[in-house]
């Protein structure tokens, strides 16, 4: 029966490891280094005590620079609630691209670059797995990861939403912005506080 058990504990951790969007959640932020344009640094960690959402974009792609436009919304709407938005381009020569993908997007939040291997890493997705962009990463106010969403879910397209009997499709971008005020109205709730560590 042990050995039963130990085998589903290991089956369990390979899926999740090999499926990063089924990456195990909650579980600790490592420590991040984005290299921000201007030459300096920003450690993750020196945001602990805040509610986290970072974006893991390509500077290259569309459905990135929409994200990082909506998150200058949040930024707005929760910073004063205790909230940071970072932002983390990590494809081929982003770190060259960088203040041009901020101008673009009138970027309002900490948002640089790093190397794919720290990303990968740090999402807990193995460098040979395919994956999609943009990324998003919730982590709560005591350094844990709440909630990742990989560039090809649901929580990044269209959504249905009931409401007084009244049946709503939002496109995408309407979509997205309500799902990221709901995963950040999640941290921001005492309970989420004290959870499991």
């Amino acid at each position: 029966m042990r050995t039963l058990v130990l085998l589903a504990a290991l089956a369990v951790s390979t899926f999740a490891a090999t499926n990063p969007s089924k990456a195990v959640v909650p579980r600790k932020a490592p420590e991040f280094v984005i290299q921000l344009p201007d030459g300096t640094q920003k450690l993750l960690s020196s945001y602990r005590g805040k509610a986290v959402a970072i974006a893991f974009m390509f500077t290259t792609c569309p459905h990135c620079q929409n994200t990082a436009k909506l998150l200058n919304l949040i930024q707005s709407e929760y910073g004063p609630k205790g909230v940071q938005v970072l932002g983390v381009t990590f494809d081929a020569g982003a770190a060259q691209r960088i203040q041009q993908f901020n101008a673009g997007s009138a970027v309002t939040y900490p948002c640089g670059s790093s190397n794919p291997g720290p990303v990968l890493e740090f999402l807990g997705i193995p460098p040979t797995e395919p994956y999609f962009v943009p990324i998003l990463v919730f982590i709560d106010k005591q350094g844990m990861i709440r909630s990742q969403f990989i560039g090809d879910e649901k929580f990044l397209g269209e959504a249905t939403v009931k409401s007084g009997g009244i049946t709503k499709v939002l496109h995408a971008d309407a979509a997205q912005l309500t799902n990221i005020q709901a995963e950040l109205d999640k941290l921001l709730k005492p309970h989420v506080a004290t959870a499991a560590k």
